[in-house]
């Protein structure tokens, strides 16, 4: 028999303690994707369609589409039926970013069951951004079931500047936000949607430290470039390459685990990051590997690169590790570039600079300006955290 969890999920309590029953009549819609499941693995979709029956309207789609089976950047999901309780899929990610006024006009009330993964580059909580906005014009409860944070409560900067607004960032949060996907609500209500009526369904057990492994649940994917929650752990530092003709090992199976080029050359770059980074000190190993993506930047050509191997979670520091790995390449290699958009969905501004947001940074990494990186990553974020400090639950 399966051990009850230690850590008890919004949507579990939603169901388990019939907090559900408040709602009962109402028409309701769910925001969620196939990492939306109970400790038993099943689709929060099959419990809302047993529970709501008729009354249960719309399923809601992120990006990457309700099974996670889309690729990223601007790779749109369609709207659909869904299989198993032939529930309408309205996709958020597509020829629209947020539900239109006549979707909104079917349901009561809109409920979020999300796996966010800890990064403000992430666009999922972007999408809850969206939802939060079209709610409060149109009168609509929302309710958002709480989940871990997988990387734990540790903040990383830089924090996004207003000139680099995307939908991969349209508000200020550093890139490693220490959130969980209802503080993140809670956040953004205080800052925005003053007149949102927002519920957050809490989970018990859970405590602000705990990295995914302590929850003691097995990982399902949030989307189909993050298999492990190792990948989550690397992914706030490890996205910046999308913005670089680096591969950041999509088309592999260790999507952002792996980086590489053909131009590398492994012997002189291997030296240089033994300069730089050390395993005792900064919690992570570099390999050397060579390999091929099967799709996306370089496919079908042979790279040089490494793998990252995080030996201690808590002395890892991904952004500030990624930073420093391009800073070294594109100093040593002239046919490293930073490379064109469009980008999810901005056509102006280079994909590498809406993935930093902050000028300082860009200037730095660009040789243009000499910094104190480590104020823009962490002493700088002082007013963040008195920020979140009315928002946090745990």
């Amino acid at each position: 028999m399966r051990k009850n969890p230690k850590v008890i999920y919004g949507v579990e309590r939603f169901f388990k303690e019939e907090i559900f029953k408040k709602y009962k009549g109402k028409r309701v819609a769910l925001l969620c994707n196939q990492a939306s499941v109970d400790y038993n693995f099943t689709p929060v979709f099959i419990y809302f369609k047993r529970y709501f029956k008729k009354d249960f309207k719309i399923i809601f789609s992120p990006q990457h589409g309700l099974f996670s089976e889309k690729q990223a950047n601007m790779i749109a999901s369609e709207d659909e039926i869904e299989p198993i309780t032939q529930t309408p899929v309205i996709s958020l990610y597509g020829k629209r970013l947020k539900p239109e006024k006549k979707h909104l006009n079917e349901v009561d009330i809109v409920f979020v069951d999300l796996q966010d993964v800890g990064c403000r580059v992430y666009t999922y909580m972007w999408t809850l951004y969206l939802l939060m906005e079209v709610c409060e014009e149109n009168g609509k409860k929302l309710v958002i079931f709480d989940r871990p944070n997988p990387i734990g409560a540790q903040i990383e900067g830089p924090l996004l500047e207003s000139e680099y607004f995307s939908f991969v960032g349209m508000d200020t949060l550093p890139l490693r936000h220490g959130l969980t996907i209802g503080e993140i609500a809670n956040l953004f209500k205080k800052k925005r949607f003053e007149k949102l009526d927002l519920e957050v369904i809490k989970m018990k057990g859970y405590k602000k430290n705990l990295l995914y492994p302590e929850i003691g649940r097995p990982w399902v994917f949030p989307s189909p470039n993050m298999p492990t929650w190792e990948t989550a752990l690397v992914y706030p530092g490890q996205v910046l390459l999308e913005g670089t003709n680096l591969s950041e090992g999509r088309g592999t199976t260790n999507p952002f685990l792996i980086f590489g080029a053909p131009y590398l050359k492994l012997k002189s770059l291997f030296s240089l990051f033994k300069k730089i980074f050390s395993s005792a000190k900064d919690g992570f190993i570099l390999r050397p590997v060579v390999f091929e993506p099967t799709f996306d930047k370089w496919k079908g050509k042979r790279c040089y690169g490494f793998q990252i191997h995080v030996v201690d979670y808590h002395k890892f520091r991904p952004v500030k590790t990624t930073l420093l790995i391009l800073k070294t390449i594109k100093e040593n290699y002239e046919n490293f570039e930073f490379i064109e958009g469009p980008y999810e969905f901005e056509k102006r501004k280079k994909p590498i600079e809406i993935l930093i947001g902050n000028s300082q940074i860009l200037k730095w990494l660009e040789g243009k300006d000499e910094i104190d990186l480590d104020f823009h990553l962490y002493y700088n974020l002082k007013n963040y955290l008195e920020e979140i400090k009315g928002c946090i639950f745990y």
